[in-house]
């Protein structure tokens, strides 16, 4: 099992982009949540499967069709305390 924490620059924000991460998550068997940050950035923990977080972390880097990501932030942390993909208040 691997967990990471992302924070995902660029055009994220107003576009779908957490609505698109949770599908995306849920669809892969993923637990975790995404935000919106005040700052302007998504941010996300992923967590299950090696192979799945690695795919989703890729798709995150295209994003949904709005989307323009400039850079993502990735570090290793521990997984969710509970089963499942939700998304959070702003944070």
């Amino acid at each position: 099992m691997a967990a990471k924490r992302l924070i995902i620059a660029g055009r994220v924000q107003g576009i779908g982009y957490r609505a698109w991460l949770i599908e995306r998550a849920e669809a892969a068997g993923l637990s975790g949540w995404v935000r919106n940050r005040l700052d302007g950035t998504v941010e996300a923990l992923i967590a299950g499967e090696t192979a799945a977080v690695e795919e989703l972390v890729r798709q995150c880097r295209r994003g949904p069709r709005m989307a323009m990501v400039t850079s993502i932030e990735e570090d290793f942390c521990d997984p969710p305390p509970e089963p499942g993909f939700r998304g959070l208040p702003t944070w």
